[in-house]
């Protein structure tokens, strides 16, 4: 059988308010977009008695056997959603780990969404929620990879037909930890995204934002506020901010020229760390 090919799209942060922590776990909203920095995903039968994972590319190290997509075939297996039915699956990794932009969550939703539409399980909406939760927190927000507002009882409102904005998002030599960065927030946002629209995803708005963690995430690791200052003396940026918990940052543009050039002017300054100009889907 001939490999069938998905492409899982990085997810980015446009703003995050961390409202409280409830239990184990925090409270947040979030204004997501998808960019067209992707991992590409291939997947077919097999005749294996057991599934086949593998990882390749530039982001492909120190991913290990107990990942996002393991963790969907246990469930879909405890499930008995695919019975008598194996996979053999690889993975080019091409989003970078530990950077905020919820590369192993997206993978396991499109993994998940190609499974749903192709009618390979059979299953109603109410489970596919609960089999992402399972999986992760930000799952869900890839079974559609669109704009769209998170809101604090992890309700999502989407968004089609977007203007695009063009993005340079770089990340440094080293990664974030998410429980670590929750762990430091003290201080709680108030809520904002309770009654979402558009015009949240236009730059007048997204300017007056913040991610709440990037402070946090600043006073962990002081080179990102270097990086940071040096994008945002840039020509022609819009804002530039931390996407999740770090520690990739981005910057935003009204052009792909002039998220180019910004590019050009990074990597001169910057040759030891990741970037790519990307654009929203």
């Amino acid at each position: 059988m001939i490999y069938k090919k998905i492409k899982s799209y990085a997810k980015i942060n446009l703003a995050l308010n961390v409202l409280g922590k409830k239990e184990a776990l925090h409270q947040i909203e979030s204004l997501v977009a998808f960019v067209s920095l992707h991992d590409d995903i291939l997947i077919k039968s097999s005749k294996s008695d057991k599934h086949h994972i593998s990882f390749n590319g530039k982001f492909s190290r120190n991913i290990g056997k107990n990942n996002t997509i393991t963790k969907l075939f246990e469930i879909l297996e405890q499930k008995k959603l695919i019975r008598n039915k194996k996979f053999k699956i690889k993975i080019n990794k091409r989003i970078p780990n530990k950077a905020g932009l919820g590369g192993g969550s997206m993978n396991a939703a499109s993994i998940l969404n190609y499974f749903v539409k192709k009618k390979i399980i059979k299953v109603k909406k109410k489970e596919i929620i609960e089999i992402s939760k399972s999986i992760g927190s930000d799952v869900i927000l890839g079974l559609n990879p669109t704009n769209s507002v998170l809101n604090s009882k992890n309700e999502i409102k989407k968004f089609y037909n977007n203007k695009k904005i063009y993005t340079l998002i770089v990340k440094p030599n080293f990664g974030c930890s998410t429980k670590q960065i929750y762990s430091k927030v003290k201080k709680f946002n108030k809520q904002k995204f309770k009654n979402p629209s558009k015009k949240m995803f236009d730059f007048e708005y997204l300017r007056r934002m913040e991610n709440a963690l990037e402070s946090v995430a600043i006073n962990e690791y002081p080179k990102l506020r270097s990086v940071k200052q040096f994008l945002e003396k840039l020509p022609n940026i819009v804002f530039v901010r931390m996407t999740g918990s770090g520690s990739a940052i981005v910057a935003y543009f009204q052009s792909k020229e002039r998220c180019d050039f910004a590019k050009k002017q990074f990597t001169k300054k910057y040759k030891n760390y990741w970037c790519i100009a990307s654009k929203t889907i």
